[in-house]
């Protein structure tokens, strides 16, 4: 395989930039993202098998051991390697609690979002007309709305929780896929099998599911990856504020809130659940960048 100093003589490093730029370097060298697809495939397991791997209940306070520090600080103990909170709660297991919650959350909205998206980008990319207007009117419409104010308010209209930060979430997301999907359609609409189809007699049901919705998978896998870190940020930024799953169960965003108050003498507390967050989030955007590079024919051709 040819390695990146060889590519770089070969057409000038200057001129690899240029064409190629950050994902070409990534393409050219073959480069596979291993530690942020293992850490997301580490926090997925966590959040699927969290009643088996915690060590401990992440809701059992124990007020005689609050405020612990991680095992390797004086005063620590192998059996909180984390460190616990001020109520005396583990801190490892409510952040394998609160991976759940947020993953659950994250793949949850990124689904509903997507299959709402899809459907509302076929319809508006094949069928033109009037419909294409009214949806994408639409989509303006929620694209125009400051996505984390609005999901404040509606939360604290609805209530705090889970279902409802879901249903939030889902309602101001859709339109990012129906807008940027739509173009594709346009794209894949003017191809010569999509010409044949109309020919060979197909209902535009069949065309618009068999030959046009095969062509945008690639496109909606990407976005999906993208859109993971930005629903799990929201989820995090509303338990933050109080807005999210409501105490005592575990979640990232609440349990960085209620560590600020400890943060110069225990900064365990908010630390732990925010490098959390910081590497999911991380993790999502470079697994997201790697598929954009490998499943958009744009970025494969040199």
């Amino acid at each position: 395989m040819m390695n990146l100093k060889d590519l770089a003589g070969k057409i000038g490093i200057g001129g690899l930039l240029r064409k190629a730029g950050v994902h070409k370097i990534i393409e050219a060298t073959g480069q596979v993202p291993v530690i942020p697809g293992l850490l997301l495939l580490a926090f997925v397991i966590c959040a699927i098998f969290a009643k088996w791997i915690a060590p401990h209940d992440p809701l059992f306070n124990q007020l005689k051991h609050a405020l612990l520090p991680p095992f390797w600080m004086e005063g620590g103990t192998s059996a909180y390697l984390l460190g616990t909170d001020h109520l005396g709660r583990d801190i490892l297991s409510r952040l394998i609690g609160g991976a759940t919650i947020s993953l659950e959350v994250a793949f949850i909205v990124v689904a509903l979002a997507g299959i709402i998206g899809i459907a509302a980008a076929l319809l508006s990319g094949y069928l033109g007309g009037w419909v294409d207007a009214l949806l994408m009117r639409i989509c303006d419409i929620f694209m125009s709305m400051p996505y984390l104010i609005v999901a404040i308010v509606l939360v604290a209209v609805l209530g705090p929780s889970r279902t409802n930060i879901i249903i939030t979430l889902v309602v101001l997301g859709w339109a990012g896929y129906a807008r940027i999907l739509r173009g594709e359609v346009l794209r894949i609409k003017q191809g010569d099998f999509i010409q044949l189809a109309v020919l060979a007699g197909c209902s535009k049901t069949r065309i618009m599911l068999r030959h046009i919705f095969p062509n945008i998978v690639n496109p909606f896998i990407i976005m999906a990856t993208l859109q993971l870190g930005n629903v799990i940020i929201a989820e995090a930024s509303l338990s933050f504020l109080g807005l999210g799953v409501p105490p005592p169960y575990p979640a990232w965003g609440s349990m960085a809130a209620e560590g600020r108050n400890y943060i110069f003498e225990s900064w365990w507390l908010c630390v732990w659940p925010g490098l959390a967050i910081m590497l999911v989030v991380l993790s999502c955007n470079l697994l997201g960048d790697w598929l954009r590079v490998h499943l958009d024919p744009k970025f494969r051709q040199l």
